[in-house]
């Protein structure tokens, strides 16, 4: 089983051709929308809080979400969305503040939840200060039951979170250049950055950059990616569809080369749609044909190309 965790979700007000639509939203709750969608099981946990962590998890059971939360005392933030003529435009309200009690009782559930689970994935960003610590700790938690942690996060906690070793990191390049006040500006830096995680023990790295190539790191070897050519229309929850591709491809088992390539159709195939993580097994077979994988650099030269990190 996945867990995927989300400590800043998110409830989105829609208003699309005079209807008001509520989404939950959340970079980790994404992944388990799009997981679904992919038969793969998992189970969401987050804090919520207030009338609109209420419509949340009324939300995420009619979706057959899977979940667990922490009950907080202020309210779950939101967001609203106007969509006119396929143009989007999002107006967020500001985070929550988490107290330390809240953080704590997070914490205490989270390593029955990990040791359960095959994979973990800490999504998007922190509410407030008080939250800085639970990715690294969760990270920590998965050394110990040797799980695989994956981290999709940014933000001052970034360097923290890279320096505990996880699994798998991905990012797009605004939030690594923001976070950690650095530039990638040609390939070169890129790679860079990629030998740079992987001298801090992790073991696949993804830097992605919209419809641009992603750029992509195992076990030290490089690789770029070009992705499907596609019409654009909303690329909100993309990187979340490619880390469910990449869970995907580590929960089955299947080679790199593949599931990259399955990852890449996901986050293209997100952007064709005004929904949030629902592409479909069928969609994703057919775009990852699209998909151009090249290598980088030196070879790997090996007879049996693992998949499992």
């Amino acid at each position: 089983m996945i867990l995927t965790v989300t400590l800043n979700p998110l409830l989105e007000k829609r208003i699309h051709n005079g209807k008001e639509i509520y989404k939950a939203g959340g970079k980790g709750i994404n992944v388990s929308r799009q997981l679904n969608f992919l038969k793969i099981k998992n189970l969401a946990y987050a804090f919520l809080g207030g009338k609109n962590g209420k419509l949340i998890k009324q939300i995420l059971s009619e979706e057959n979400i899977d979940f667990k939360h922490i009950p907080i005392k202020t309210e779950t933030r939101s967001a609203l969305l106007t969509i006119d003529n396929n143009k989007i435009t999002t107006v967020f309200n500001p985070n929550n503040e988490i107290d330390e009690t809240e953080v704590e009782e997070f914490k205490s559930k989270l390593e029955k939840m990990i040791y359960n689970s095959s994979i973990v994935i800490f999504s998007g960003s922190i509410p407030s200060k008080q939250c800085e610590d639970i990715i690294p700790f969760g990270i920590e938690l998965a050394h110990q039951h040797d799980k695989i942690s994956i981290i999709d996060t940014y933000g001052t906690h970034l360097q923290k979170c890279i320096d505990m070793s996880p699994t798998v990191i991905h990012n797009n390049i605004n939030e690594i250049e923001s976070s950690l006040n650095i530039k990638l500006e040609i390939e070169k830096d890129k790679l860079d950055y990629l030998d740079y995680l992987y001298s801090k023990g992790i073991k696949l790295s993804f830097i992605t950059d919209g419809a641009n190539p992603t750029y992509a790191s195992k076990f030290g070897f490089h690789y770029k990616i070009e992705n499907p050519v596609i019409e654009e229309v909303d690329p909100t929850g993309s990187g979340d569809a490619f880390m469910a591709g990449i869970i995907y491809g580590l929960e089955k088992s299947l080679v790199f080369d593949d599931f990259v390539k399955y990852a890449a159709a996901l986050g293209a195939v997100n952007a064709t749609k005004l929904s949030a993580c629902e592409v479909t097994e069928d969609e994703m077979n057919r775009f990852s044909t699209n998909v151009k994988l090249f290598t980088l650099g030196k070879k790997m030269k090996i007879i049996n190309d693992s998949p499992t990190v």
